[in-house]
Parts: structure tokens; C-alpha cells; sequence
């Protein structure tokens, strides 16, 4: 693969990693395909071994998020819609006030759907808190498995 192309491929996987932190771009998925790309291009066993490390690291990552996220929230006994309908509020959100508005959306929908749960508002509020971590976790892991994944490309670039 020639220089530029790998300096392609890694723009697509900053572009992924920040996507995670973000939540708005596909990361996970931008960083995975940066590198099928990349290990298309060089060909040869190395690329792919080190394309099989990176799957797997992102599998495992997108696996372990809901696992670790699901039991924090029904350990603090929040219903996963609160969650879906507060992360759809964030995207419209982003749109309404762009950045900020996908947290404030966010929280605001999670806060309002648990106060009318719970009609009490200190427990909404435990409710967001806990909503909040859970994403917080996902963010994490899901980090984590991108930032494995590069490191075995960057490892894959050395070695090819």
C-alpha cells in the first residue's frame, strides 16, 4: 500500500476513535473498515492476522459494552426505553443545538421520563445519573476495543 493510502486509512481510524468519544460517527465501524481496507490493500498473511486481531478486539468490545452497561442499569433499576428514548432526544438534539444539544437532549429526555416514572425528583435524578455512567461505560469500552484494534494496525504497519 503506498504511503498515502495508509495515511488514509489512518485519518479513517482517528476519524473512528473520535466518533467514539463523540457519539455521532459509527467509530467502532469506521475503525474496522480503515483497517479491512487497509489489509486489502497490502494483502499478504500479516494483514489479515492483524485485520483478525482487530475484528476481534471490536467484537468483544461491542459485546462487553452491553453486557457491563445493561447490568449497571438494571442494577439501579432503570428500563432500557428511558435509555433509547433518551439517546434518540440526543440526536435530535444535536441537530436543534449542535454539539451541546445532543448531552442536553439527553439528559433532559432521561431526567423527564424517569420523573414521570418515579414522580419524585431526586429518584429521577438518581435514574439520569446512573443513565449518564452507562453511556459513559459504553463510550469506554467501546474506546478500549477501537484503541486495540489500532495498535495491532500500527503494529501491522511496522511489520509490513
Amino acid at each position: 500500500m503506498s504511503v498515502l493510502g495508509e495515511v488514509l486509512v489512518g485519518v479513517a481510524v482517528l476519524v473512528g476513535l473520535i466518533g467514539i468519544v463523540v457519539q455521532v460517527l459509527p467509530g467502532a465501524v469506521l475503525v474496522l473498515g480503515g483497517i479491512l481496507v487497509w489489509a486489502i490493500m497490502t494483502g499478504g498473511v500479516e494483514a489479515w492476522v492483524v485485520f483478525s486481531i482487530a475484528a476481534v478486539a471490536i467484537v468483544i468490545a461491542e459485546v462487553a459494552q452491553w453486557v457491563i452497561a445493561g447490568k449497571h442499569m438494571r442494577k439501579a433499576k432503570v428500563p432500557w426505553l428511558t435509555l433509547a428514548v433518551g439517546g434518540i432526544a440526543g440526536i435530535i438534539g444535536f441537530f436543534v443545538v449542535p454539539v451541546i444539544g445532543l448531552f442536553l437532549f439527553f439528559v433532559g429526555a432521561i431526567f423527564l421520563l424517569e420523573w414521570a416514572r418515579h414522580k419524585d425528583v431526586p429518584a429521577a435524578w438518581k435514574s439520569t445519573k446512573t443513565a449518564v455512567q452507562a453511556t459513559l461505560i459504553t463510550i469506554g469500552v467501546q474506546l478500549v476495543g477501537a484503541l486495540l484494534a489500532s495498535g495491532a494496525w500500527v503494529i501491522g504497519l511496522l511489520i509490513t
